[in-house]
């Protein structure tokens, strides 16, 4: 499932936030951090892929240093993709609106 983080309204500054906010769902704040950092990691790689897909369209068809110019369109998508908030903060978001499934296997119990 795709998301399109173009449309999510969220904060694009970094800013102080309560910890007990990130406690609520799993218990542990280090149990956050991880969550947060996996899901960051897969917003990016995905956001990153969008990004080079879009940008292999404008890739010359021969490796000629003479045939580079500038491309008016490859430099607005470049500069929109660097404004879209950062992953971290897109994991954050999704995490304190509920967004986010996690479990930790080390918490389930064994079943033999």
């Amino acid at each position: 499932m795709s998301i399109d983080y173009k449309k999510i309204k969220t904060e694009t500054n970094t800013e102080t936030r309560d910890t007990t906010e990130f406690v609520k769902q799993t218990g542990n704040l280090y149990e956050t951090v991880v969550v947060l950092s996996k899901r960051a990691n897969q917003i990016g790689l995905e956001i990153k892929g969008e990004l080079n897909g879009k940008l292999s369209e404008f890739a010359p068809a021969t490796d000629n240093l003479e045939e580079i110019f500038e491309n008016r369109e490859q430099i607005e998508i470049a500069k929109f993709y660097e404004h879209l908030p950062k992953p971290t903060l897109l994991a954050i978001h999704e995490f304190l609106n509920g967004q986010i499934y996690f479990r930790n296997p080390s918490k389930e119990p064994i079943i033999k």
